[in-house]
């Protein structure tokens, strides 16, 4: 099994690799085409800017790279709202693997006397499974997030998670899926979803 992470600059590259050889894999850390589409599984993983990322996948060309890959991708934290069509973060045109936007929280949509805090962060629960990645979880598992910015609702979402308003815990599409939280911070629940990506067939993409 060979397990690629896409080397850009991205900040959470490191506690991936580390969840992953918990699990027994021992990832490759690649920003090289061939290396890339030879991978049983990528997984693309990252913590900073929209648009600094995405100019950094297009002077690699990453950009052109990641959308036609055909084997199992796991997009994570922002690698999830890169894959989307466009980002409100510096106005931001992405990967448009997922046909949806990323937004900002408004905290001026929530009541009562204090605003609720952005970024998101720290423990939340999942809910509304609707993917073979969620295999085996707990209703309403806890998982880890740090982000000001969501994937808003759509025919890709897989689990949801509410934070002044319900938004795009997980995105799936063909051989497409995607996290908003963190689960190599996630403790058991991120370990097992993990583990399901891992797990993958490959006639199982489409249906689930």
């Amino acid at each position: 099994m060979k397990v690629v992470i896409i080397k850009y600059n991205a900040g959470n590259v490191q506690s991936v690799k580390y969840a992953l050889e918990r699990l027994g894999i021992e990832p490759v850390l690649s920003d090289d085409e061939q290396e890339i589409r030879s991978a049983d599984k990528v997984i693309f993983p990252g913590v900073g800017e929209a648009s600094t990322a995405m100019y950094y996948l297009r002077q690699k060309g990453l950009d052109t790279i990641i959308p036609t890959l055909e084997q199992p991708v796991l997009g994570v934290c922002l690698g999830l709202q890169l894959m989307c069509r466009h980002s409100e973060e510096n106005n931001t045109d992405c990967l448009n693997i997922f046909d949806i936007a990323v937004r900002k929280f408004d905290n001026s949509l929530t009541s009562g006397t204090e605003p609720v805090k952005i970024p998101h962060m720290g423990w939340n629960t999942i809910y509304d499974y609707k993917s073979v990645l969620l295999k085996g979880l707990p209703e309403q598992a806890y998982v880890y997030y740090v982000h000001s910015y969501y994937a808003e609702m759509s025919e890709y979402t897989i689990a949801t998670t509410n934070y002044i308003h319900p938004f795009s815990a997980m995105l799936h599409q063909d051989n497409f899926y995607a996290c908003q939280f963190h689960p190599e911070k996630s403790g058991e629940a991120g370990a097992s979803i993990l583990a399901n990506f891992i797990s993958i067939r490959e006639k199982m993409l489409v249906s689930n």
